[in-house]
């Protein structure tokens, strides 16, 4: 049985460690509000871009004139997985779930008879993929510095990828993220960013590859400067999308902790009081004993 004392420094460590919980939990959620706005107000913008390019992927479908950027390489040889997650931890299960859907996606591939390459943009998820797939990370890219995404951000890992494709170091680029749905659902998600995937229809809904673009002044020089925009708004989508779900897991999984410190305050309590109670009664028992002895 422990001593008292013992009870007492063990409360007293649970305490300090839920008033560190409870200030990270009101932190994540002051964060949240502004993460989830900004994600929210990226996808219709991300999305109707994405819609766009799909759909001149499948009209170009075919072309030996179209960009690779739209159409590829014509090969699936060698495929590029984005693996974004976060650089700190404490957030529950965001970057494992994150990293079990980049490894679902990477040993399918492999299976498959491809190569893989690995870009990893967050510290996470390099620490847990480089356990069993160290040979094929290729780059990491760190952002613990910022404070606040900005385009900026985006835009350096999208030339970075697209200065790859131009050497031709891959053929398709995948990107692994969460897409933030609420505080307490973060759906992993792949989306490939190169090539363009190709819009399909539903039955019964009005075909976008039917749609007809006219440009101006010239085609080539638009998508010149539209598909690798493209790459860095989905890229810019993903880390916006990271960044609301890695604070709304963090905001849930600290109101967990601090519960569960609660918890183990008021069974460590029970305890104390019992034993501090069995003492009390031992001495009283000596005492007595002793005096009926007299």
């Amino acid at each position: 049985m422990p001593s008292l004392k013992a009870f007492r420094n063990r409360i007293a460590s649970v305490k300090a460690t839920r008033k560190i919980t409870r200030a990270m939990q009101m932190v994540a959620a002051s964060k949240l509000k502004r993460a989830q706005d900004a994600a929210q107000a990226a996808r219709p913008y991300a999305e109707r871009m994405a819609a766009v390019i799909s759909s001149l992927a499948g009209s170009m479908a075919g072309n030996p004139g179209a960009p690779q950027l739209l159409t590829g390489t014509g090969s699936d040889r060698v495929h590029l997985v984005i693996v974004a997650t976060a650089d700190r931890g404490l957030c529950g299960g965001f970057n494992t779930n994150i990293v079990r859907r980049a490894r679902i996606l990477i040993d399918a591939l492999l299976n498959e008879g491809k190569e893989v390459k690995i870009f990893c943009v967050g510290r996470k998820g390099r620490d847990q993929l480089r356990r069993l797939y160290s040979r094929y990370i290729i780059d990491t890219v760190e952002l613990t510095g910022v404070k606040r995404l900005a385009f900026s951000d985006a835009l350096g890992i999208a030339r970075r990828v697209l200065d790859m494709y131009a050497d031709g170091q891959f053929d398709v680029a995948t990107i692994v993220y969460a897409r933030f749905k609420s505080v307490i659902s973060q759906e992993p998600t792949a989306q490939r960013l190169i090539p363009a995937p190709v819009e399909i229809a539903p039955p019964g809904a009005q075909a976008a590859v039917g749609i007809v673009y006219d440009y101006e002044p010239d085609e080539a020089e638009i998508l010149a400067h539209l598909l690798p925009r493209n790459v860095a708004v989905q890229i810019f989508r993903a880390l916006l999308e990271n960044a609301a779900s890695e604070q709304g897991a963090r905001m849930s999984a600290m109101d967990s902790a601090t519960r569960n410190a609660g918890e183990v305050i008021d069974r460590l309590t029970l305890q104390y009081n019992r034993s501090r109670q069995a003492m009390i009664t031992k001495e009283l028992i000596e005492i007595i004993s002793g005096a009926e002895a007299i």
